[in-house]
């Protein structure tokens, strides 16, 4: 035994040492100033509070006035510092990008999926940015069709995205949205498959959503408002006609809702969905008569959400009526109004229901359990109910591409913080089921080599926020390794243990790697949202600074070393805790932030603006303001040391504006008393969701995980 354990022992420390190999030094900043913005005079009143604003001009760029071309200039300025600042570490950048890119299978083919007649699914060529949409008819042995070619569209665009790809009832047409500037307003394109041509028929302004009636001919689709860029409208677009003179079928008149309009699987429907954070409300037409007038299933009820799945004998209603964490309800096919509804899987205060999928003899609902999905199958025959076991103490899980109505086999993922996304068919009448396929991790990979644990931080409440971490074997908990945290934390959205080879360049050079299930998601339960949105918002980060802590603590890693990560809405957040808490953090990494909350929500000429007031609040209601104002990041800079900060953003951005991190920037530039990093990368030709091609975005994070390593004193 004294053997086995000395064994043991020389083993660890042999890979310790392994691990503490890796080269380090600390990095020579260059001696730089960096730009310094213009301020303006700007004065914001509200509720009798009076709050300068000197960055405001910044909102110039697309309103074309005086200031445009100085926020240009401002943005190129902060981009040439970050390159000198970073010049350093130029060769480790270009040397990430190549090692993320060769885990990337290149040449590859995604699993058919069977619709209508034919098996469809996208294929990639070796050197490639974008994909190949293909089909096959009848079977996989059959000859390909590309219906579209999307690397050949895309030549001469430096940003090209292809969303809503739907094919018609008689498999002759495809349409299609495309956006080539990345503001997320799409042109609706149809192609004739059998002779390859573009029709004429350009729908421009819209969410690229088209959905086909059943005569093959007319085409339903959702129009945005050209400024707000909110959706405001469903029109039916007819085949070969002018869609200036396209026919207007719902005007959504509250400015708080999104709509969109689908079909059902069955294609017995069209669903009209019109949805706000706290009330929904769904209008329904016959597939096959498309000018019909719409019907109402049921009005929309404060703080009550729905949405509708139909069967073959009736309907299902997933809703939250009564039911915080959401239950299912049923009605007649017939008798759809909220007086016909009853329960048909009850309300459990322990399981949240997120999602149903509809097939002919069987429902598969997706729900929620102590922060892990679960898909339950019940028998639409005979009311036999079961769970698939998925093996695994943290992973994630979801339904996938099940687009046939008349199948027993349902398509769904399975990811771990190290098992690769797989893809298995499982048989709901034999639960059988197979492995489909599993992304490879070209050059290797060992699942083994790698560890994960479920921790759980205590919040300032007492409540208990569940952790998900993964650290290559070796790791010694000491407090010296780098950590870097991660969280969203906003919009019910919740973040589940997933695996991500891109992370491997981390793992593999020390780095732990953790997620914070913070209030604001939803892997708790429908309370986890409602704890962590509005005037309880602040729950959010401090959870998150909670969980750093804890890590801390438990010795996972140091302030010296501990990063912290999010985006966009999780951008909001790591402005939060950089105000917070500045001191826990040594580096900090703010990805498209929203950042400026205030101003932001103020402004309801700003895309989704108005959406979202049941999510911040209106800052026009005094308590909302003062409330918000305690937490905004731009609001709350303050002259005190700031962690070393990385800051992205993009021009064209319609979700998160340029504006907010580039004045955000400018104040921390202007206020923090620090030395250290303070670094804004502004991408002058893509939005909100970085480059569209497959291997682009992996630049920016060569540049993410350089600035990490740099900060670490990691050379190699």
């Amino acid at each position: 035994m004294k053997l086995k354990l000395l064994a043991a022992i020389t083993t660890l420390l042999i890979i310790s040492c392994k691990n503490n190999e890796m080269k380090k030094e600390p990095y020579t900043w260059p001696n730089v100033k960096p730009p310094i913005a213009d301020t303006k005079e700007h004065v914001r009143i509200m509720f009798g509070d009076t709050v300068p604003d000197p960055y405001y001009w910044m909102y110039d760029y697309f309103g074309k006035g005086p200031d445009s071309t100085k926020v240009v200039d401002y943005l190129k300025a902060e981009n040439n510092y970050l390159d000198t600042m970073m010049s350093s570490t130029k060769k480790m950048q270009e040397n990430l990008f190549t090692e993320i890119k060769n885990r990337i299978k290149e040449k590859d083919e995604s699993v058919p999926v069977f619709k209508n007649g034919y098996y469809y699914y996208v294929r990639t060529e070796d050197g490639k940015e974008y994909y190949k949409y293909c089909r096959k008819k009848g079977s996989l042995d059959a000859q390909e069709e590309i219906l579209l070619d999307v690397d050949e569209m895309a030549k001469g665009h430096p940003y090209y995205a292809v969303v809503g790809i739907e094919v018609s009832e008689d498999n002759k047409f495809v349409a299609f949205g495309v956006d080539t500037v990345s503001r997320r307003q799409y042109i609706i394109h149809i192609k004739n498959i059998e002779t390859g041509e573009i029709l004429s028929d350009a729908i421009t302004n819209t969410e690229g959503d088209p959905c086909w009636a059943n005569d093959n001919k007319t085409i339903f689709y959702t129009s945005k408002n050209p400024v707000t860029l909110l959706s405001e409208k469903i029109k039916r677009h007819i085949l070969g006609s002018n869609a200036a003179n396209d026919a207007l079928v719902y005007e959504e008149k509250d400015k708080s809702n999104y709509i969109s309009v689908q079909k059902s699987k069955n294609n017995k429907y069209i669903f009209i969905y019109s949805k706000a954070t706290m009330s929904s409300e769904i209008k329904m037409l016959d597939a096959a008569k498309p000018t019909e007038p719409l019907k109402i299933f049921a009005p929309r009820m404060k703080n009550v959400l729905y949405s509708v799945i139909p069967l073959a004998d009736k309907f299902l209603i997933s809703t939250n009526k009564d039911a915080l964490n959401f239950k299912i309800m049923e009605c007649p096919l017939d008798k759809t109004s909220v007086d016909n509804w009853k329960d048909y899987i009850p309300h459990r205060t322990d399981v949240l229901i997120q999602a149903v999928d509809e097939f002919k003899d069987f429902v598969v609902i997706s729900e929620r359990k102590n922060g892990l999905i679960q898909l339950r199958i019940r028998n639409l025959k005979n009311g036999d109910e079961h769970y698939i076991d998925f093996g695994e103490a943290a992973y994630s899980a979801s339904t996938s591409s099940n687009w046939e109505y008349n199948t027993n086999t349902l398509r769904y993922t399975y990811t771990s913080l190290t098992t690769p996304p797989s893809l298995y068919d499982y048989d709901m009448a034999t639960k059988k089921k197979e492995l489909k396929k599993q992304q490879e991790v070209v050059g290797g990979y060992n699942a083994a080599d790698y560890v994960t644990e479920r921790l759980y931080a205590t919040a300032n409440d007492g409540t208990k926020i569940p952790i998900s971490l993964v650290y290559k074997k070796g790791f010694v908990k000491n407090g010296n390794a780098p950590l870097l945290l991660y969280a969203y934390g906003s919009y019910g959205s919740s973040t589940d243990a997933n695996f991500a080879s891109t992370r491997l360049s981390l793992l593999n050079r020390g780095f732990v790697y953790a997620i914070a299930h913070i209030r604001g998601g939803q892997e708790m339960g429908r309370h986890w949202y409602e704890d962590g949105k509005m005037m309880k918002k602040k729950n959010t980060f401090t959870d998150f600074i909670n969980c750093g802590e804890f890590l801390v603590k438990e010795k996972y890693t140091s302030k010296e070393h501990l990063y912290a990560q999010g985006g966009s809405a999780g951008g909001l957040l790591m402005g939060a805790v950089v105000n917070m808490a500045p001191d826990l953090w040594h580096g900090v990494i703010a990805q498209v932030p929203f950042v400026d909350v205030v101003n932001t929500m103020l402004d309801e000429s700003i895309p989704l603006t108005t959406n979202e007031f049941d999510e911040w609040g209106n800052p026009k209601n005094k308590d909302a303001y003062f409330y918000m104002k305690s937490y905004a990041p731009y609001e709350n800079v303050e002259r005190k040391n700031y962690p070393n900060l990385l800051v992205t953003t993009g021009l064209h951005d319609s979700q998160v504006q340029y504006f907010e991190p580039s004045k955000w920037v400018a104040k921390l530039r202007a206020m923090k008393t620090d030395n250290n990093l303070l670094l804004l990368h502004t991408n002058m030709n893509f939005g909100h969701g970085g480059a569209s091609g497959r291997f682009d975005y992996i630049k920016d994070i060569a540049l993410n995980y350089a600035f990490l390593f740099a900060l670490e004193g990691i050379k190699e």
